[in-house]
């Protein structure tokens, strides 16, 4: 059973990791994509050939998601290559991690900038589109240290704590228009980002984790299938972790 057929998504940050995994994913169940990241390179080639492969119609962006220009100029490049937009996930993130003590003003900006103001671009950009069409889901990649806070992480964190405040609004606002609005909070996942943690710090993340194990890209796919879904249409406003317990 394709649970996304019909549907046309948008994924941001979608080059590798998690946002690469939604991508694969969500083509599977029928959906066509589109994908934008900072750069298209090959990166962005390939993936398009794997979404293509899977039948579906697929085309990377080159898009900063912290420029609200950008982010406006994608929306009306999508709607002209695919008509309409029916799912948002606002995936782009970086991290620039340092003690508040060593942490620079820039690199402060950069990580609220690329990791917040991106989800206020997209999701604002995007909202005329929904409203007409009066159906959307929005879904947004928050994180378990936005829940707890991390120790050499404020600005990391700062960011996704504040994605679960605007996701909570949001489903406010929208919600009468059929429109709805979750976050994901994932926890320790294997990634290209988490790969660059040191081997005690990764060894700490796993030891407190009841599963015994990181995740992978796969299981937050699986998650933001189901909320992009019809499955999901009475859902909105929540913030689900992807942690193998870590939080609870």
């Amino acid at each position: 059973m394709k649970l996304l057929s019909g549907k046309i998504a948008l994924i941001t940050g979608a080059n590798r990791g998690i946002g690469k995994s939604i991508a694969l994913k969500f083509a599977e169940h029928g959906a066509d994509i589109a994908f934008s990241d900072i750069q298209y390179n090959e990166d962005s080639i390939l993936l398009e050939n794997e979404l293509t492969a899977l039948g579906v119609k697929a085309k990377g962006y080159a898009s900063d998601a912290s420029s609200f220009g950008d982010s406006e100029q994608l929306i009306n490049q999508i709607l002209e290559n695919f008509q309409s937009i029916d799912i948002l996930v606002n995936n782009a993130g970086i991290t620039r991690d340092n003690l508040l003590l060593r942490m620079s003003e820039q690199d402060w900006d950069r990580v609220i900038n690329v990791n917040l103001k991106s989800v206020f671009n997209l999701t604002k950009a995007i909202q005329r589109v929904m409203i007409k069409q009066r159906s959307g889901s929005i879904i947004n990649m928050s994180s378990v240290v936005g829940v707890e806070g991390n120790s050499g992480q404020s600005n990391y964190s700062a960011s996704k704590a504040g994605i679960i405040g605007f996701t909570k609004s949001i489903a406010q606002e929208l919600g009468s228009r059929n429109i709805r609005c979750n976050a994901i909070a994932p926890g320790y996942i294997e990634t290209e980002m988490t790969a660059k943690l040191s081997q005690e710090s990764r060894d700490k993340w796993i030891l407190d984790i009841p599963m015994k194990r990181a995740g992978t890209p796969d299981d937050v796919a699986n998650l933001a299938l189901f909320l992009a879904s019809d499955l999901s249409s009475y859902v909105t406003g929540q913030v689900i972790t992807v942690c193998g317990g870590l939080h609870t």
